[in-house]
């Protein structure tokens, strides 16, 4: 797996991994930007820009046109938002890339916005949160990070509320492009069939001309005031309880992460972790378990998800607990035959993973529009390897304390100290 990163005279970098055996290619635009440096006026502005740019750009007026050009090519193409970072993707034959260039810079530089279109999709958003307000797997995410990161914008939903969408303007897009989609804060990845050579002259061919922009985007800092375990109720009438039991973590980058990656993997990572053991198998609790880690540029958390009977939610909240605990405390320590299973877990995987162009676009792409920096899969497996007994140890001690305790529930409860009490 080659790859080479090079910078445009205007500061677009460009980020191309080679791998000559494939016949496809995906090229994505990253915008580091994302619901947690916008502000509460127009919070979801980032998501609905997403949207915005399918809707009609310069050479291609219309959704439609759009659309078609992508289907001409047999390809696939989407858009992502996050709280730091927006990207946009076309998958395509690798002997395709300079439409799937044409096409994607089109839509992210030159999007129409038309007015029409902003207030008919705003319909579409509102109804987008709904769903998620009606998903409960998806939305206990998001009251979990309200209540982790509360009084900051980190803990903003990242579609917005219904009143902020219907709120957006075609000047707040225009101003919010202005700000935040400029060359130095864009990367291009191309991942797949692809020559370093013919990619950096589809980038300055297509994004050479962008202006350099004066100064990166501000991240608003967070800095938690918690002192003791918290809980967050969204009460709602559901046949089965959703929680997510969590530590406040490690930011990106950390030197820990490859330890919490393991640490996650025995707690929750597969069907023969402790907590799917535990949870599912001996008591029959819950049918989805799994233990995860979200890292943001200064701050993260290290969650345990579970959708639990509503009725022996206290008994999977204790278990849950204890787990964590009970390797913090040394009173449930991790065997060697079970590092080694986590390990070969971890990098399972993520080979399994890197088998596509477009999560090799996203693994290569991410850590280098934030952390400025690229790992190879093998310089990953080598500090997977590294882990130890001891350095897991070490970790939960650190992590898994009552001053970082957080639980978020959806389901029908009105009884917060109910839950307080399982967590003292």
């Amino acid at each position: 797996m080659n790859y080479k990163l090079n910078r445009l005279e205007n500061g677009v970098r460009v980020l191309t991994v080679s791998l000559p055996k494939m016949e496809s290619a995906t090229i994505t635009i990253w915008v580091g930007v994302g619901s947690r440096l916008e502000d509460k006026k127009t919070n979801g502005i980032s998501h609905f820009l997403e949207h915005m740019v399918f809707k009609g750009s310069k050479k291609r007026p219309t959704a439609l046109e759009i659309a078609e050009a992508v289907d001409a090519l047999g390809g696939e193409f989407n858009a992502g938002t996050s709280k730091e970072w927006t990207n946009f993707y076309i998958k395509a034959r690798a002997a395709n890339i300079d439409t799937a260039f044409d096409v994607l810079s089109d839509m992210v530089l030159n999007p129409i916005l038309a007015e029409a279109e902003i207030e008919k999709e705003k319909g579409v958003i509102i109804e987008e949160i709904a769903m998620y307000e009606d998903t409960p797997m998806i939305k206990i995410g998001d009251v979990f990070e309200q209540l982790i990161f509360e009084g900051n914008s980190l803990s903003w939903d990242i579609a917005g509320t219904p009143e902020s969408v219907k709120g957006i303007s075609r000047k707040d897009f225009v101003d919010f492009r202005e700000k935040h989609y400029f060359a130095g804060n864009i990367l291009i990845t191309a991942a797949g069939g692809v020559r370093k050579a013919e990619v950096l002259r589809l980038a300055k061919k297509y994004f050479g001309e962008l202006s350099p922009g004066e100064k990166g985007s501000q991240t608003k800092g967070f800095a938690s005031k918690q002192k003791k375990p918290q809980v967050k109720l969204h009460p709602k009438k559901k046949e089965q309880a959703h929680f997510i039991l969590g530590f406040l973590g490690n930011p990106r980058g950390h030197p820990d992460r490859f330890t919490e990656a393991i640490l996650a993997s025995i707690l929750g990572g597969g069907m023969s972790s402790r907590l799917f053991s535990e949870i599912r198998e001996k008591r029959g609790l819950a049918y989805a378990v799994r233990t995860s880690v979200d890292r943001y540029v200064d701050t993260g958390n290290f969650s345990t998800y579970a959708g639990v009977d509503i009725k022996r939610i206290d008994e999977a909240i204790k278990v849950a607990l204890g787990e964590h605990y009970g390797v913090a405390d040394g009173k449930r320590p991790i065997s060697k035959t079970e590092l080694k299973k986590a390990k070969e877990y971890v990098k399972g995987h993520l080979a399994l993973a890197l088998e596509d162009t477009k999560d090799v676009s996203a693994f290569f792409g991410e850590p280098e529009l934030f952390l400025r920096k690229i790992e190879t899969p093998e310089s990953i497996f080598a500090k997977i390897d590294e882990v130890t007994t001891e350095g897991i140890l070490r970790v939960a001690k650190k992590l898994f304390i009552p001053e970082k305790l957080n639980l978020a529930i959806i389901g029908p409860y009105k009884d917060q100290a109910r839950f307080e009490k399982l967590l003292a």
